[in-house]
């Protein structure tokens, strides 16, 4: 497990689905909170309709919020060519494109079917080696749709096999609605690995088997991890697609097994607490209600 990257998607996929907006300085604000306490990745902003995710309207001002901290990589979730070139504007390290697994969610999370979605993969890591801009992939709903039921591996696997005749820098296999188990991870993950995916995971943990499917993700070979700070998240086009892993509780679990993440427990879990004042709300996360252990002296 040496190596592991943690990505914070927070800023993003945290916000996303909350009743409260936050404006892009209080954002901006947790990603160098974020970085204070030792993320090296970020979802700093979302570059999609403003109209459709009100919660992630001003993603550019975000970006210019920022006081960016050497090191650090900040990126923008696009769904589409026109948010590709607006993140490539704004500034962003990294561009994360994300598409479905089925073709119901991907209507409605972004009016494409799986087969466009694919299409716009494809197009986006052509453009992105050109303007020499590090790209993810990321695959929703892998493990399953809210509106199409399981979904079956032979299916993601066949998607990563189309990605990699134009392979991304990553290719991120998402549990966007928490419904999958280590079994299938290990089949996913292990399976992108074999046709040649440097794979990364995202997982909720809608129904408690987050943190089971992360470290069955990296036994089977993931190099990276998405997690939110506080456990925060959900989807808006999903429904009851409750909060990611949290940032924190994924740090923990990781020092216990000897992985050094260079993540400030303390100082992360400080900004969990923050990001719940500014929210209005307690968050999911365990380890920022029972704290850390052993106690500090």
């Amino acid at each position: 497990m040496s190596g592991v990257s943690i990505c914070d998607v927070g800023p993003r996929d945290g916000l996303q689905n909350e009743a409260r907006t936050l404006e892009p300085s209080v954002r901006a604000s947790l990603c160098d909170r974020l970085a204070v306490a030792g993320l090296k990745k970020m979802e700093a902003a979302s570059f999609v309709n403003p109209k459709l995710v009100p919660q992630m309207g001003g993603a550019e001002e975000v970006m210019s919020a920022l006081h960016r901290a050497s090191g650090v990589v900040y990126a923008g979730l696009v769904l589409n060519e026109k948010g590709y070139d607006r993140a490539r504007a704004a500034g962003a390290d990294e561009i994360h494109y994300a598409f479905s697994a089925t073709d119901e969610f991907g209507r409605r999370n972004q009016n494409a079917t799986s087969a466009e979605g694919l299409e716009t993969a494809v197009s986006l890591v052509r453009r992105a080696r050109v303007d020499q801009m590090p790209i993810t992939v990321t695959i929703s709903v892998a493990f399953g749709c809210p509106f199409e039921g399981p979904v079956p591996a032979k299916r993601v696997l066949g998607l990563v096999q189309q990605l990699m005749d134009a392979p991304a820098d990553e290719i991120c296999l998402a549990d966007t609605i928490g419904v999958g188990v280590p079994r299938q991870v290990t089949e996913l993950v292990s399976g992108s690995g074999a046709l040649g995916a440097t794979v990364g995971a995202h997982f909720h943990n809608t129904r408690n088997t987050g943190y089971a499917n992360a470290l069955a993700a990296l036994d089977a070979g993931a190099v990276s991890l998405d997690s939110s700070v506080g456990g925060a998240g959900g989807c808006p086009f999903a429904p009851k697609a409750t909060g990611n892993i949290a940032t924190e509780d994924l740090v923990y679990l990781l020092r216990g097994m000897g992985v050094d993440t260079g993540i400030d427990l303390d100082a992360l879990t400080a900004c969990s607490h923050w990001l719940g004042e500014q929210l209005g709300k307690e968050l999911p996360s365990m380890l920022a209600r029972a704290g850390d252990y052993p106690p500090k002296q």
